[in-house]
């Protein structure tokens, strides 16, 4: 059981919920606002994405990145600022007998280019997502090919940015650990991503399958989807592991009662402590992370 835990709060994410909750934040404003909400409620670490503010859709902005960045800089609130790569991986295939028609959920670019936010910025953090992977029920894939997988480890461990590797899959984790044994990855961190179809499940059985297979003194935190968000929190630390909520990964503190990213933190923080462990501040975060000093 891990007693001294990491929260990371997910802000928003790139899915298309702006429709499904009242409050999602869209502009650089509010996900700076939500990046504040959630540390000053305890969160660790906050993880980021940026959206088009007119479209509310995923956006891959330097500039917005920028701004988010600076907001939250300028607010005082200490946080570790986690910024997604994920971007750039999306591929819908074309319907029927026409695969090769992408559809306009498609938006596929090469390694160098998801880093170029990172490349840019400098975040203490940024994720890598380790493999391709089926995206719901229709024609979507998410695609991170070993080639390019290969190729952003190592300019991610070049920048000095630590490394968070969102293992979505079992085969994803076998590949993690292949880049650490090639020595393109330094001491990254791991983020087990449970519930999406169609990966890894949410449930006892595969994390813990997940964790055993893990690195010897791995540093790793784990999250569920939906409903399985605060069972799976508490799942992570009985394993050893910290935590991860926000509005990524579920809209709701309760059945039709809509959240906040600062309410799913303070749920969380409350289980953590009804299990005997506490959070760790950003400063405590930094040193469990080995995440290096930024000027």
């Amino acid at each position: 059981m891990n007693h001294d835990v990491i929260i990371t709060c997910a802000l928003t994410g790139a899915g298309d919920t702006v429709d499904k909750h009242p409050a999602i934040p869209v502009t650089p404003k509010q996900i700076a606002a939500a990046a504040v909400e959630a540390a000053k409620a305890g969160a660790t670490v906050v993880h980021c994405h940026v959206r088009n503010p007119e479209t509310g859709k995923f956006s891959r902005d330097t500039e917005l990145y920028r701004e988010v960045m600076e907001r939250i800089r300028d607010s005082g609130v200490d946080m570790i600022v986690n910024l997604t790569a994920g971007m750039g991986g999306d591929l819908e295939i074309g319907p029927g007998e026409q695969p090769m028609e992408f559809g306009p959920g498609t938006d596929l670019i090469g390694p160098m280019s998801r880093l170029a936010h990172v490349e840019e910025l400098l975040p203490e953090i940024c994720t890598l997502d380790c493999g391709t992977l089926n995206f719901g029920d229709g024609n979507s894939i998410y695609v991170s090919t070993p080639a390019q997988l290969r190729a952003g480890a190592k300019r991610i461990t070049e920048l000095g940015v630590k490394a968070e590797l969102e293992i979505f899959d079992t085969g994803h984790l076998w590949f993690a650990k292949q880049m650490i044994k090639e020595g393109l990855l330094d001491n990254p961190l791991f983020q087990l991503c449970l519930g999406i179809p169609w990966g890894a499940p949410a449930d006892t059985t595969t994390m813990k399958a997940m964790v055993d297979n893990l690195p010897v003194g791995a540093t790793w935190a784990a999250f569920g989807i939906g409903r399985m968000q605060m069972p799976m929190a508490a799942q992570a630390m009985l394993l050893g592991g910290n935590v991860r909520v926000g509005l990524e990964d579920n809209l709701w503190l309760d059945k039709g009662v809509p959240a906040s990213n600062g309410q799913l933190v303070e749920r969380v923080s409350e289980i953590i402590s009804r299990l005997g462990g506490r959070v760790l501040t950003p400063a405590e975060g930094r040193v469990k992370m080995g995440l290096k000093q930024r000027a």
